[in-house]
């Protein structure tokens, strides 16, 4: 008998444990846009954030579809695999941001900033980055597939990509 109900008490000890635990991790999905927030896993969809101060943040997998984040400023921040599919980030700075496989699909970046930024496998399919700064970018193997690079300043920080540069910078 003693066993038996030995049983259900630590059932009970450990669904108590692992709510709690998920509780606090979801908690962190709920702090406020700041600097050095940590808003891993998380969904910003639509959300309205323009003028967002995310600097050093963490956004690892974190999805930011059609969410206004026009001049945000995400210098530092680490957010490989994050999602800015369709995004308004107009005037947006990723100074020294790390990047990875991060997805800008359809995203307007015109006037963005992305100096020394790491985007190695980033995806910028369809997006405008009309005027960007890549000065110092880490690009390789990204995909500019139909995006609008016209007046980009390229990683050199000399060339500027010409009117009609489309998937590629000339």
């Amino acid at each position: 008998m003693k066993r038996m109900m030995g049983r259900p008490m630590l059932v009970r000890t450990v669904i108590l444990f692992l709510v709690g635990f998920a509780g606090s991790a979801a908690a962190f999905c709920t702090d406020a846009a700041a600097p050095d927030v940590e808003w891993n896993r998380c969904i910003f969809d639509e959300r309205n954030m323009p003028e967002a101060n995310l600097a050093g943040a963490k956004i690892r997998s974190s999805s930011f579809k059609r969410a206004n984040l026009e001049r945000a400023d995400f210098t530092g921040v680490t957010g490989s695999r994050a999602k800015f599919i369709s995004a308004g980030l107009r005037d947006a700075r990723f100074d020294r941001a790390r990047l990875n496989e991060a997805d800008f699909t359809k995203a307007d970046l015109r006037g963005a900033v992305f100096k020394e930024a790491d985007l190695r496998r980033a995806r910028f399919f369809r997006a405008q980055l009309e005027g960007a700064d890549f000065t110092g970018a880490r690009l390789r193997q990204a995909d500019f597939f139909d995006a609008d690079l016209s007046g980009a300043i390229w990683t050199d920080g000399k060339h500027v990509c010409a009117q009609g540069s489309i998937g590629q910078c000339r």
